[in-house]
């Protein structure tokens, strides 16, 4: 159950740093976008580690936490990409 979920939320963190880029003017601006996207992802994931003893639960751990910060990005980059809006 820990791997599907830790799967389908990397797979959300996967799309979301795709299509930061479609949607954000300015290399600056989708730099920064991933970067804090990435730091608080690495932040929550090795939060949800430090309660895990196992390492592969660990890891699996680390990447739902790290999954889960990019899941409020995607589902808005989802909803821009439908409407059919541009860069912002």
């Amino acid at each position: 159950m820990q791997a599907t979920l830790a799967l389908l939320l990397l797979a959300a963190a996967a799309y979301a740093q795709k299509q930061i880029p479609v949607f954000t003017k300015g290399r600056t601006n989708i730099r920064i976008a991933r970067a804090i996207l990435i730091l608080v992802g690495i932040a929550f994931g090795l939060t949800a580690a430090a309660y895990v003893r196992s390492d592969l639960p660990k890891l699996l751990a680390f990447a739902i936490g790290f999954g889960i910060v990019h899941v409020p990005a995607a589902i808005v980059l989802f909803i821009k990409g439908k409407r059919g809006e541009g860069k912002s």
